[in-house]
Order: C-alpha cells, then structure tokens, then sequence
C-alpha cells in the first residue's frame, strides 16, 4: 500500500531568481549548501521548488553525502577513470583538461531540484549540495537560482 503524506498546502504562488558566483580552486567539490538555504529562507517562500542551474558545460552540480570527505575524494577518482585527461580527444583547444571535464558534465549534471518545505531545503540528513569543479585551474562559475512556491 502506497502512503503519501502531504507535507503543506500553498496559496498565492510567487516566483524568485537568484545567483551565486563562485571562484573555484580547480578539480574539486565545493559545497554550497549553507549559501542556498539562506538564499532560500530569504526570500520568504516557505513551500515550493527549488531549481539550481550551472551555467557552464566544464562544471556541475550535485547532491552527495556531505559527513565523509573521502566519498568526495573517490567520486573525483572514478571520474578520472571514466574521462581521463590523457584521452587522445579531438577536442584540445582549451588545454588537456577541457574535454574531460565536458564529459564529465555529462555524466553529472547542471541543474538540481530540490523541494523547498517551511522555508528549509528537503535534503536528507547526510546529502549536501556541491559545485563540482572539473577543470584543473581556478574558475569562475555562475549559478541561477529559480524558487517557485508560497
């Protein structure tokens, strides 16, 4: 038997965007789970959705366990394997590291959904959101925010 529960009920539907710039440090995860949900809290929008969208094709996002860095650091090792950077890609212009981290892109993604309920982001207890990095240098990466709800 299917059990669904309904967690709160809206009125007047509002919308808000948002953005986050980020500077990255090169290859890596970083966590921005603190700067959404005061973003999110902030706009006084207590139930509805959240969309998180990255707006490169060498970086993504992603929700993983934010308790133990080492699931961070073997996520970063299997990403390796399945696009390393000494591939003999057609694609170079942009440095060695360039189609690696599309491919990777690609394997992840660029955009999150995330409900939003009395006024706090739905996450499980160990689930955190990250920009993930795939590029070797440092970056600045955009972020666009879109909450929709009451």
């Amino acid at each position: 038997m299917l059990n669904v529960e309904t967690l709160s009920e809206g009125s007047v539907t509002q919308q808000v965007n948002g953005r986050l710039v980020i500077e990255t440090e090169g290859q890596g995860f970083t966590e921005i789970t603190d700067a959404v949900s005061r973003w999110v809290f902030g706009t006084g929008i207590l139930n509805g959705l959240l969309t998180v969208f990255c707006r490169h094709t060498s970086a993504s996002l992603t929700i993983q366990e934010n308790a133990d860095p080492d699931v961070r650091r073997d996520l970063l090792t299997a990403l390796d394997r399945l696009a390393p950077r000494e591939a003999d890609y057609v694609h170079s212009t942009e440095g060695p590291d360039d189609m690696p981290a599309h491919i990777r892109t690609m394997l992840t993604d660029v955009t999150l959904s995330i409900p939003v309920v009395e006024g706090q982001l739905v996450l499980g207890t160990w689930q955190g959101i990250y920009l993930v990095e795939h590029r070797d240098g440092s970056q600045t990466r955009d972020l666009i925010f879109h909450l929709i709800g009451a």
